[in-house]
């Protein structure tokens, strides 16, 4: 099991913490919504509580609920900029479909 980072991606989380000034690492979750089920929870972590999955990779630490876990793992997380936009973006093999304005996926 286990959840990694582009190096974009692993740049982002480090500046973002850096200029923060604290936190441990990125959250990565799922919640129910959408038309196609869940969509994913990007937060940066300020603690790391007791039923937490922790990875590491490049450096930094990614926790995630064990919940969470049976749908994203293997979940690649990049970070992609385009113009005026950045965002968070997710390569999850589990994924079988995608809602048409791609806000959310199902399993």
């Amino acid at each position: 099991m286990a959840i990694s980072l582009t190096e974009s991606a692993a740049e982002r989380v480090s500046s973002y913490l850096e200029k923060r000034g604290h936190g441990v690492g990125l959250r990565v979750g799922v919640k129910p919504t959408g038309c196609s089920g869940y969509s994913y929870v990007v937060n940066y972590a300020d603690s790391i509580e007791g039923d937490d999955v922790v990875f590491e990779n490049r450096g930094i630490k990614i926790v995630v609920d064990p919940e969470a876990l049976k749908l994203i793992d293997g979940t690649e997380v990049d970070f992609i900029k385009s113009g005026l936009n950045e965002a968070f973006s997710f390569r999850n093999p589990n994924v079988t479909g995608e809602c048409g304005c791609g806000e959310s996926f199902n399993i």
